[in-house]
């Protein structure tokens, strides 16, 4: 039997971790890891003490048309709940991990990744690296100082 690779062994954890989602539509789970321990975890949805969109049996980002914005979205994505679940100390040179599915068909989105807010939090942070799932065993890379340093690509808003 072939172990599994690290990456994919922390990509499994945070799949795992998306199955606490409360979303309709796309469920994500993230972990961040420093010096191969788990900091922290996080998966998207509701406020504490809000309704989920399980709850009221719809999703509000369906509604509003979908698309990237966060304010149109119920949740707190599972990377700002990952975020806010640990010390600025215990994230600096981390690496963070996601996994997203589709909620409907139970498929990885094979084209996941972090909304604008979400990178400037992960920036902020001070995570050095963000690791997404795209296939069970495949992913992509993305080292964050990259995003600093092409500030165009985190966008601005109107």
């Amino acid at each position: 039997m072939e172990r599994v690779s690290k990456t994919n062994y922390y990509l499994d954890i945070a799949q795992t971790v998306l199955e606490r989602s409360t979303c309709l539509c796309r469920r994500f789970g993230a972990i961040i890891v420093k010096n191969d321990s788990i900091v922290s975890t996080g998966y998207n949805g509701a406020p504490r003490g809000r309704k989920n969109c399980t709850d009221i049996g719809h999703c509000v980002c369906n509604r509003a048309g979908g698309g990237e914005s966060s304010e149109a979205c119920r949740a707190v994505h599972a990377e700002m709940n990952c975020i806010i679940s640990a010390t600025r100390e215990q994230m600096l040179d981390s690496t963070m991990y996601l996994c997203g599915v589709d909620a409907a068909t139970g498929q990885i989105i094979e084209d996941a990744n972090s909304c604008r807010t979400c990178r400037r939090m992960i920036i902020n942070a001070g995570i050095s690296r963000v690791v997404i799932r795209t296939s069970p065993t495949c992913f992509v890379s993305y080292n964050v100082r990259d995003w600093v340093l092409n500030d165009d690509s985190i966008g601005y808003l109107s």
